[in-house]
This record gives structure tokens, sequence and C-alpha cells, in this order.
């Protein structure tokens, strides 16, 4: 049986014939640089993130980028952030020019551990950035006391989290910024790349908007130096479609996450890998990855077992952004972040995406069974 990680092709034939017909209304049309499509999509996320706007941008890096860059942070600046995420979210921070400062991360959940925030705090932290890892919120409460009681910027990488809700609040909205990619893997995803950045304060929403198009306001007039970071009408127009399924798609995946669970409670590997575990505060998980912890060094055989048998498997994340050689520079070393480095050793991410069925996840604990027996 052959399991993939994740199939977009079912996804899309689904709902193909609608798709093209909006893509060939936008080539008779020609308007492929923002206007009403990307305006429809925008409105239409600021409603299901529950904030007041959302800017249309090229990418989930780029919303990280453009959010710093309006905010200001730059050369001199620190900001705080987690080392197990994928590489944008420390890569923005230095993009900028400021410096990303690493805090480690809660066993169960990867996110950053709030209570390890505060004394990471200089005269030059301006910003902190938590990271909503595999669809789970982070602990927010706690970072934004820690944020109003230093001044600092909240700018939430919400790239695996659209939808996930904390204490009843949607991710993106908690912030100042949430930022989304909408790149093909993610729960919504486009037909290359995309991203959004919500934020439920005016001025900054209008600001967004101007540092996208190269901080012209009007055009060919420049008070600030933005960048290219539109999100093409293309995108947009498909995504629109895509966003009216999207509840249907967190469904399954948390379906497929509870079973994922059950058959795992009646295997018999026991201590031998450790399930995603939910967040003692109250979340709702969206599950863009479920990824489990392998134990005994054993997580790269079990790995290549998977490949043998059919089934797709992947690491998120290998090596921890402190230990990246491109921020050598920093100064950290192994045993610096010791909650994320063991993560690194440890973990693999399984299929759950939708349109996956039963007898596969069964398919996928036996394989398991058998190789950690």
């Amino acid at each position: 049986m052959q399991v993939p990680l994740l199939d977009l092709k079912t996804q899309y034939m689904g709902m193909k014939d609608e798709i093209l017909r909006e893509i060939g209304a936008l080539c008779d049309s020609q308007h492929f640089i923002l206007g009403e499509k990307v305006e429809s999509f925008e409105k239409e996320c600021a409603e299901y993130c529950g904030c007041k706007y959302a800017c249309g941008v090229s990418s989930g890096s780029d919303a990280l980028i453009i959010a710093l860059m309006v905010e200001g942070i730059g050369p001199g600046d620190e900001v705080i952030t987690s080392p197990f995420s994928f590489f944008a979210t420390a890569g923005a921070i230095a993009r900028v020019g400021a410096k990303p400062v690493f805090v480690d991360i809660n066993p169960k959940t990867y996110n950053i551990d709030p209570a390890r925030i505060e004394d990471k705090i200089t005269p030059k932290t301006k910003a902190i950035i938590p990271v909503h890892l595999f669809g789970q919120a982070a602990d927010m409460s706690p970072i934004m006391e820690i944020a109003n009681k230093h001044n600092l910027i909240v700018v939430e990488d919400a790239a695996q989290a659209i939808g996930s809700e904390y204490e009843g609040k949607r991710i993106g909205s908690i912030g100042h910024y949430g930022c989304f990619s909408f790149f093909p893997s993610k729960n919504l995803g486009a037909f290359g790349d995309g991203g959004i950045v919500t934020t439920n304060d005016e001025k900054r929403f209008e600001l967004l908007k101007i540092f996208r198009n190269h901080g012209a306001q009007p055009k060919y007039y420049h008070k600030y130096i933005g960048g290219n970071f539109r999100i093409d009408a293309m995108q947009a127009a498909i995504l629109s479609i895509k966003i009216k399924h999207l509840e249907e798609w967190h469904a399954a995946r948390q379906k497929n996450a509870a079973e994922y669970r059950d058959l795992f409670a009646k295997s018999s590997i026991g201590s031998k890998i450790q399930l995603p575990a939910k967040a003692e505060y109250r979340v709702r998980h969206i599950y863009n990855q479920f990824s489990i912890l392998v134990m005994d060094d054993k997580r790269d055989m079990l790995k290549d077992s998977l490949n043998k048998a059919g089934i797709g498997s992947d690491i998120y994340y290998p090596v921890p952004l402190h230990l990246q050689e491109c921020f050598q520079y920093l100064g950290y070393k192994a045993g610096d972040m010791p909650i994320s480095e063991d993560t690194c050793k440890k973990i693999l991410a399984l299929p759950i995406y939708p349109e996956s069925t039963s007898e596969q996840r069964k398919y996928v604990v036996s394989v398991i069974e058998r190789a950690l027996a």
C-alpha cells in the first residue's frame, strides 16, 4: 500500500472545474496584480481569522518580514523567538538586520516556553515571535502579559495554524500581527507561494499595504522603503474557493489524529513513541502535522522502514535554528537549547491529510509496530 505524506491531487480533483473557471475568468480579465480578487480574499480571510484587517502578501516568509519592517525593527534590535521552527521565523529577523534571540520550547507542545522568555529580554528587545507549530497554538496569555509589561510587539507566526484557536480566539487575532503561509502543503494551500498578515489596527493595515508595494503612496512616490510583497490575484482567487472548505478539512485532520491516537493506544508500542500532546491551556488543534517522537535513537531507522513500506514521512525539523551554520555568529552552542535539540533527534511527521483513509492509518501503525518491535 502506498501512503504519501500529502496528496494534493485528490483535493484538487474535487474542485477542479470551479478553479479552472476562476483561472479562466482571471486570464480573460488580464488583472493579475492586486485588485478585486485580492481585496475579496483579504476580507474573507480577516473574517475567518476573527480580525479587522488582512493584507495579502507574497509568502508566509514575507509576511514576517513586512510585519517587522512596518514596526521599524532592524539593526541593533533583538527579537525573541523559538529555535524549533521553519527557518523563515528566524530568517525574517536576520533579513531586517535584527538579532534573533532564542528561547527553548515546551517539551509537550513544541511551542516557545513563556516561562523562559523574560530572562532573555534586554533594552534592545523590540518584539516576540511565538510560533504556533504544527497547528497548535502557543500559550499566548503569558506571552501577551510579558509583551505588554515590556512594551514589545508580538508577531504571531501562524504559518501552520490558520483556524487554530487559543482560549476561544482565532490565532492571528491575539498579537499585533498574525502571519500566515499559503504554501501548497498548508491546511489552506495556494497553487504556489502566498501569505497574509492580519491585524486589528487600521494604521498598521494601511502601512502593510504601502510596504508590500515598494513603500509607494501614491504611485512612484516613496516615503518608505518597502518591497515587492504582493500576493498574486490568481492565488487570491484560488484561495477564495478553497477557504470555503477549510473547516471541513480541519475536521478531517482532527478525526484522523483521533484515529491515530486510538490505534496507537491499542498497539504494542507503549513507551517507544510519544504522541503529539494536547496543550494544557484551551486550544483548537488543526493538525498541519501529526508529529510523533521516536525514542531510543530509532527515529531514522523507523523513517527508513516507513519509506520501504511505501509510507511518506518527514522530519520537521532536523536541526534547531540556533545551531544552523548561518547563525554561528550568534554564539550559540550545543546544549544551549536542550529540549529543542532533543526534539530534533526524535521528531517524525506521519500522513494526516484530510483525504487519507482509515485503512492507510491502520497500515501506518502496523508498519511502525513491526519496525519498533
